[in-house]
């Protein structure tokens, strides 16, 4: 398996309104409009539990734990591939549930200018220009785009603001490749997006959040014959959040330099990568909190071998990170395939992964410098049919999370609130049921999740996850259909509620959903007490939906 691509050909295609999940295993949950935190769940693991990279640049919050889905401008992705499952031995930290990687545009034989205007109800317009083309071995994208919304009252509730909370992003990216000759070829990518959005979190003052997010790779490739490849790769990316008028930054850089050469001998593929990460957040002081400033790498060595031999095939990956702060820790994979008649193929796999403790979870003041990394263990079972347009898939997995890092009570940190603490374990098992077919001029998709992601220190399901999700989707030439019903999801219930007052830090976790009543912020310029409302969904965010009537929208696109 290659860094460079996370698995299957993409199945997920940005799109306006939000992302839309097409593959089975996967769920989407956002607090209202494009400025709400947002979680994606593979195979009904943690949104952290999701490693994600943009470019091959990895996206993560070191404050609240995973990538802050809100700042991803779709408008500048062109394709998105997704790998369900545990992949630490490629990837290391955080691919615990499973992959998603994300690639902007890419340059195209010929001149290629493009465009689209949209223009909706409540203000909402949206305005894309781009141009790419490639030629004399040089290939380039440029893309800018533009959207906003004057919003609705997303709280009409007496307590709160009873202002419209509108949303405004602006968004770029370029690319840049050249092949210098029939070997080498150099490559750069930019991407930069700013996103203003208002919330109510209080009855009178004009709440805004601000996301920023900075990415770009230096790549260089040699491509030494049909069997061997190298490549070497600098990445960094820079996200930032803030609250106004209740003052709340965080920082986080992180930067990667990955080495990797793929050797082909025969039927069987051998690949070796050293990695290095590098992690730095960046808390500045508000009225109720000292700055925080922390820092930290991992060292890793990746090896990956595949076989193929006549119907069966075989695939392991080994890696060891060392991390500077808790020190070494290994993962691996080893998965087999076997095409037992034409069309079918059974396949097995076993897994390990982990996730590293976030700086703030070490370092803040609800934070304890010994937390251990989450660590997983799965099991799979798989069997596929495939014949032409028609095929189906059967698979079910386990997976294991133990050490899992929640917020408890006082005592190990400096907090009277509580403190971080590995003491959870969850068990994730589901089966999957998939399908494909045409009939005439119609093609028709299908599947059907069962999830059963459970607590296993209360027994009680996860919060915020559907058990059951069904998926149809047809398409007829011009026509494209899609319905999509999920089960009741995990009640919020009562939980315990950061008492991190003065903003609201997007995607954090929902923290065991702990029953017990929430600590009540004390002192000056602490923010008021959110009657009813659990962690992960204590604002509701500017764009969320209408308690009636239609949203008008028109488009006009060039390509």
């Amino acid at each position: 398996m290659s860094r460079r691509s996370a698995g299957p050909p993409p199945a997920w295609r940005p799109c306006w309104p939000p992302l839309r999940p097409r593959l089975p295993g996967i769920a989407f949950a956002r607090n209202g409009g494009p400025g709400g935190t947002t979680s994606v769940f593979i195979r009904g693991g943690e949104a952290r539990h999701t490693a994600v990279y943009l470019d091959g640049v990895r996206l993560d919050s070191q404050a609240t734990g995973g990538a802050i889905w809100e700042q991803i401008p779709l408008a500048q992705i062109e394709r998105i591939e997704v790998l369900r499952g545990p992949a630490g031995g490629v990837y290391g930290s955080d691919a615990v549930a499973g992959v998603v990687q994300l690639f902007t545009r890419r340059g195209r034989e010929g001149w290629r200018p493009s465009g689209y205007v949209g223009a909706g109800s409540d203000g909402l317009a949206r305005v894309e220009a781009g141009l790419s083309g490639a030629g004399a071995g040089l290939d380039y994208a440029l893309s800018l785009s533009h959207d906003r919304a004057d919003g609705i009252n997303a709280r009409p509730i007496p307590t709160a603001n009873p202002d419209r909370d509108g949303w405004r992003r602006d968004a770029g990216s370029g690319q840049l490749g050249w092949q210098l000759d029939r070997v080498h070829r150099v490559d750069a990518t930019l991407l930069a997006t700013r996103l203003r959005a208002q919330y109510d979190a209080s009855a009178s003052a004009d709440d805004v959040a601000t996301h920023t997010l900075r990415s770009g790779t230096l790549g260089w490739q040699a491509a030494w014959n049909g069997d061997a490849t190298t490549r070497l790769q600098l990445g960094e990316s820079r996200s930032t959040y803030e609250s106004q008028p209740s003052f709340y930054r965080t920082e986080t850089r992180l930067r990667n330099l990955l080495l990797q050469h793929e050797q082909r001998l025969g039927s069987q593929r051998l690949s070796v990568a050293l990695e290095r990460r590098e992690d730095a957040l960046l808390n500045p002081a508000t009225a109720f909190a000292a700055t925080l400033a922390g820092e930290r790498h991992q060292d890793a060595l990746a090896l990956g071998w595949r076989g193929d031999f006549g119907a069966h095939a075989l695939q392991a990956h080994l890696r060891h990170d060392r991390d500077s702060s808790f020190g070494g820790k290994d993962t691996g994979g080893l998965a087999w395939g076997w095409a037992f008649a034409p069309g079918w193929r059974a396949t097995a796999s076993a897994a390990t992964s982990f996730r590293a403790p976030t700086l703030y979870q070490r370092f803040s003041e609800y934070g304890v410098a010994t937390l251990q990394p989450e660590s997983g263990r799965n099991l799979e079972l798989g069997l596929r049919w495939a014949d032409g347009e028609h095929g189906a898939e059967l698979s079910t997995w386990r997976n294991r999370v133990r050490d899992l890092i929640n917020f408890g009570g006082a005592g190990a940190c400096a907090s009277p609130f509580g403190c971080y603490e590995n003491v959870g374990a969850v068990r994730y098992e589901g089966v999957t049921l998939a399908g494909r077919t045409r009939i005439g001029a119609v093609a028709l998709r299908g599947s059907l999740d069962w999830h059963d992601p459970r607590n296993l220190a209360t027994g009680k399901t996860l919060a915020r996850r559907a058990r059951r999700v069904v998926r149809r989707r047809h398409r007829a030439r011009r026509l494209d259909a899609r319905r999509r019903a999920a089960g009741r999801r995990g009640a919020l219930g009562r939980c315990r509620q950061h008492p991190a007052p003065g903003r609201l830090r997007p995607g954090e976790p929902a923290r065991g959903a702990q029953p017990g009543p929430r600590p009540e912020p004390r002192g000056p310029g602490r923010q008021r007490r959110r009657q009813g409302l659990c962690a992960g969904a204590h604002l509701r965010h500017p764009g969320a939906q209408r308690a009636a009537g239609p949203a008008l929208v028109a488009e006009l696109r060039l390509a």
